[in-house]
């Protein structure tokens, strides 16, 4: 079976795995509202719509996972060192950002569930609240006002004249609810492409409103208003034993007694708990790399406003095709923004190189201009792993790179030029392609390489089956750092050029995500 094959189960696996835990947490925490004995009463007022509810269950589930993928120190940890991290499983590290996303779509969805099912579950205390039909759900929602005991009530509208408003905004898990939903609204609105292109600004700072969400979310869970009988109420007064006898409560001879109720545990925070530590000691440490003294050796300003940044730090390793996180606090103290190494591990420097896309990289373009002004402080952190670390695991390697995507096979063919010159007979790669700008200059603008390649758009069938004829039983790397739709094209054709026999040649498609 062909390794793009393989790959593609393995996330069909893991993506199967992740929707059935969620099914598995609903459908437990659903039939457990529905069928439990301690909800007899709680399901009396309300209905189906507590069931829905149990929609918090994956809700907690999925935001113990959104933090996970973006844990970029424990990423480039697995993928460098954990040799069970290698082949199929490591390709899934590669999807992290979109499994991010996905995770992310998951809460939304789960958040609407919960929200609507609770705006139901508000009617419905309202209405029994209202109701003077004598039904049980009118009953237990008076036993408040009858018993005067923290113990008794079980509905949070514990007066006609209180209103579902009031509970909402007076009580924790209503008003923590409506920061959490706002806080979600903020950050998934934000996140999307037109806003991160166009505002990267808006993206980022809005983002970080994560921390209010976690926050709000561990603590949403301990106002309780959700409320189930007590064990020991349960012994003494089971509901179906006691429930059409409710004429009787308040008897003294009667064998059963007004049923006592308690506010089920938080639960939130026992989810988020673990990877939120984790989240603390991967911001530690990148703020720790952050600060060391990085200087900047070189300048370079070239053609189409892209700013070339050599810099030396103590103790920097790096691998091809790896990224790191620069911030300038004379531009902006917060924002951290991610490029592309463009030199060698070979090199005694490491190199990005900045094109003017945006307000920040305009601004900071225009600070190094400025000839008479200092040299802006840089900090780094990094380097971080990505997909391009691959690409000499294979003998034939297709290095596909659109606009300043061509950034990171600068460094890929830099590196296997010094491989070259100094036969280093680890190197697999028998053949390589050339990244290039087509500018009048001797050497290229990225490699400072001779050879370089004019601009147009290849002709993918024609490439495609001229490598598959000369390399009839190799796998061939496909690697890419571009947009989603040559990402598209380029998929497609790997699978349709890869041999069904896994000896004859094989396609395997790595993109770029950071």
């Amino acid at each position: 079976m062909g390794n793009w094959v393989v790959n593609y189960w393995f996330s069909v696996l893991f993506l199967a795995t992740w929707l059935g835990l969620n099914v598995f947490l609903f459908v437990h925490a659903f039939l457990s509202y529905e069928k439990a004995d301690k909800y007899f009463y709680t399901r009396e007022i309300l209905g189906l719509a507590l069931a829905w509810a149990a929609s918090a269950r994956c809700l907690n589930f999925n935001s113990m996972l959104i933090l996970l993928p973006v844990c970029r120190n424990l990423l480039s940890f697995l993928r460098g060192t954990c040799s069970f991290c290698r082949h199929a499983l490591r390709k899934q590290l590669d999807h992290n950002l979109a499994f991010h996303k996905l995770v992310a779509y998951m809460i939304c969805l789960h958040t609407a569930i919960h929200i609507i099912a609770h705006l139901f579950n508000f009617e419905h205390y309202s209405r029994s609240r209202w109701a003077t039909d004598g039904s049980l759900a009118s009953i237990l929602s008076t036993l408040s006002q009858q018993e005067r005991d923290e113990d008794s009530w079980i509905n949070p509208i514990q007066s006609p004249n209180m209103t579902v408003e009031y509970v909402t905004f007076t009580s924790i898990a209503g008003v923590t609810g409506v920061i959490i939903t706002i806080a979600l609204v903020l950050i998934v609105t934000s996140a999307m492409e037109f806003i991160r292109r166009s505002y990267f600004e808006v993206f980022w700072y809005t983002h970080h409103i994560f921390i209010i969400y976690f926050i709000g979310l561990g603590i949403h869970g301990i106002g309780g208003i959700v409320r189930g009988q007590t064990e020991e109420s349960l012994n003494e007064s089971h509901p179906h034993r006691c429930a059409e006898f409710l004429e009787q409560w308040d008897d003294h001879d009667s064998h059963c007694k007004h049923p006592r109720f308690e506010g089920l545990p938080a639960e939130s925070w026992k989810w988020i708990l673990a990877p939120g530590i984790l989240y603390i000691f991967e911001r530690i440490l990148r703020f720790y790399r952050s600060k060391q003294k990085v200087v900047i050796t070189k300048v370079v300003m070239h053609p189409s406003k892209v700013l070339e940044l050599q810099m030396s730090k103590h103790g920097f390793i790096m691998e091809v095709g790896q990224y790191i996180f620069v911030n300038f606090p004379s531009i902006s103290y917060l924002e951290w923004h991610p490029f592309t190494l463009t030199s060698a591990p070979e090199e005694d420097f490491f190199s990005i190189h900045i094109r003017a896309v945006g307000d920040w990289t305009e601004n900071l373009i225009r600070a190094f201009e400025q000839q008479h002004s200092p040299i802006p402080r840089i900090e780094v952190d990094g380097p971080f792993g990505t997909v391009s670390e691959d690409v000499f695991q294979y003998e034939v390697a297709v290095s596909v790179g659109a606009g300043i995507g061509v950034t990171p096979f600068a460094s890929i063919l830099k590196s296997i030029w010094y491989k070259f010159r100094h036969a280093d007979h680890n190197l697999k790669t028998q053949t390589a392609g050339h990244a290039a700008l087509n500018f009048d200059k001797a050497t290229d603008i990225l490699t400072g390489l001779k050879q370089k390649t004019s601009f147009g758009r290849p002709m993918w069938d024609n490439e495609f089956s001229t490598i598959a004829n000369a390399h009839p039983k190799s796998v061939v790397g496909v690697f890419l750092c571009g947009p989603q739709t040559l990402a598209k094209s380029l998929s497609k054709r790997c699978h349709q050029y890869s041999s069904l026999d896994p000896r004859k040649v094989q396609f395997y498609f790595n993109k770029e995500d950071f």
